[in-house]
């Protein structure tokens, strides 16, 4: 089996936060990312899904565990930062913030290439600006441009172009499109699987969106609280969910198609626990119908569950099987249900 370019082993993430009290945002994270592929990666607000691609890249630094790329453990110190940053970058959220206003569009797409010491004659240089900006869907036009003048869509390109400016081998995507219309959604994430399939990229894509992530992904991580509570590949995991709290997401798809069938809808009921002081046990028992009293007293390892797939619940093989729900959530684990249910994000 050949080695995967991105691989973390037991990674943690804390904050300390006064008074001896720590946000554990990841707490133990395991996962590979083959060459080439998607890595998708899931859950609502607070999981720890953006923290996780954060710390690849030494924005926030782990405080425990190890990150791999390409086989070699990453060196956090600072020439080990300055060579990780031609081998991996990140395309954010907004494209607005992440573009600086005073900076024209060749300006902000020159950066890295000037920073790295690559193409260093000032012709090769703007020749290579005008490529990346091809590369995305911009003609050069738009290098004398500032980021007011531009869409949201178009300023996304640019930095995904900014991104790509170095050749790295691994691109970490947080929410990429979410900030974007749906119509320019589409769009963005064709242009990053046509980069992929050119350029041969990689891909860890941070999403809370499941159809986009549907799309977009080869395989498919859920987290919830610092922890993955479910590992499968796309369609296993899109056609056969096995954890609790994956059910829960997925029934929040509608269907695309007019009159399609829709999954039977599954409320979460209660708020997502605080990092600073997760339930004992499962993290996800507080809001599980299927919870029993054993769940509070085992944090259940990230077990193989066939098929490459993996998952993260006692009683996976019972709900797969059809158990039925023990009366609502946190149910014979000591811990009241909340009164008004959440939609899931």
């Amino acid at each position: 089996m050949s080695t995967p370019l991105l691989e973390a082993v037991d990674l943690q993430v804390h904050f300390p936060v006064g008074r001896g009290s720590v946000v554990r945002a990841v707490d133990g994270v395991s996962f590979q990312v083959e060459q080439g592929k998607t890595l998708g990666l899931v859950g609502e607000s607070g999981s720890g899904k953006s923290t996780i691609g954060l710390s690849i890249l030494g924005l926030e630094r782990p405080t425990g565990g190890r990150v791999l790329l390409d086989g070699a453990e990453l060196d956090f110190g600072r020439a080990g930062l300055r060579e990780l940053r031609t081998k991996a970058t990140m395309v954010f959220q907004d494209p607005n913030a992440s573009l600086n206003p005073r900076r024209s569009v060749g300006a902000s797409v020159r950066e890295p290439l000037e920073i790295h010491g690559l193409h260093r004659a000032r012709a090769a240089r703007k020749a290579r600006v005008g490529e990346l900006l091809d590369l995305v869907g911009l003609s050069s036009s738009f290098i004398d441009r500032y980021p007011h003048e531009l869409s949201g869509g178009q300023r996304q390109r640019v930095g995904i172009a900014r991104a790509l400016a170095c050749e790295p081998e691994l691109i970490i995507l947080d929410e990429p499109v979410s900030a974007l219309d749906v119509s320019v959604q589409s769009q963005i994430m064709n242009l990053l699987k046509r980069l992929q399939a050119e350029l041969g990229l990689t891909y860890l894509f941070i999403a809370h969106d499941l159809a986009v992530v549907e799309y977009m992904s080869h395989e498919v991580l859920v987290m919830y609280v610092g922890k993955i509570m479910e590992r499968a590949d796309r369609d296993s995991l899109y056609r056969s969910p096995r954890h609790p709290y994956t059910k829960a997401l997925l029934s929040a798809i509608p269907s695309a198609e007019p009159g399609g069938q829709e999954r039977e809808p599954m409320l979460i009921e209660g708020e997502v626990p605080s990092p600073i002081s997760p339930p004992s046990g499962c993290r996800f028992r507080t809001r599980c119908p299927w919870a029993i009293a054993a769940c509070a007293e085992t944090d259940p390892p990230l077990e193989a569950a066939g098929d490459d797939s993996a998952v993260a619940c006692i009683r996976a093989d019972e709900i797969a099987a059809g158990a039925p729900v023990t009366g609502g959530a946190g149910t014979g684990t000591g811990v009241e249900p909340e009164s008004l249910p959440t939609r899931s994000r």
